[in-house]
């Protein structure tokens, strides 16, 4: 999994598999940027399966949402899944200010990145084993963690 990869897609099937495949090349960090993650297929049990995979491994995944409504309501299998790695699983709300930021992506290791252009619409793009890629989004990210707060836990009380 060493040689560089660009995809354009278009469907919600093609976006998954892009988005499952970025899990699985990645081996320390996900970050992760959507308004509300209801494309991302954070319900399956593939997803369950491959993120607990990428976790037992000693990845750290970092999420930054808009609103953490739909997972609360629709994606149990996640809920679990941040439970149980609530130590290497961190989510956060961002603030008003930034509830305007409508693209969406997950990038891995700071190698390969997923993105969709506008979190309305599919189409967008995954480009792996390129560094250079990511930086962007890279940067978005880091920008985007500093000014929200801690939002989705792993128990009502947020114990």
């Amino acid at each position: 999994m060493t040689d560089a990869a660009e995809n354009r897609f278009t469907t919600r099937t093609e976006f998954e598999g892009h988005f499952l495949a970025c899990v699985a090349r990645s081996n320390a960090t996900l970050s992760l940027f959507d308004p509300d993650f209801a494309v991302f297929p954070l319900g399956t049990s593939a997803t369950d399966a491959a993120l607990r995979d990428f976790l037992a491994r000693g990845g750290h995944v970092q999420m930054a949402m808009h609103q953490t409504g739909l997972i609360e309501r629709e994606y149990p299998r996640f809920l679990r899944l941040l439970k149980d790695y609530s130590h290497r699983v961190e989510c956060r709300v961002t603030s008003r200010a930034l509830r305007t930021l409508t693209d969406s992506f997950c990038i891995g290791d700071g190698e390969h990145i997923v993105r969709r252009f506008h979190s309305d619409h599919m189409r967008g793009e995954a480009v792996f084993n390129t560094p250079l890629a990511t930086e962007i989004s890279a940067e978005r990210f880091t920008g985007i963690w500093a000014e929200s707060l801690p939002g989705l836990h792993a128990t009502t009380t947020g114990l």
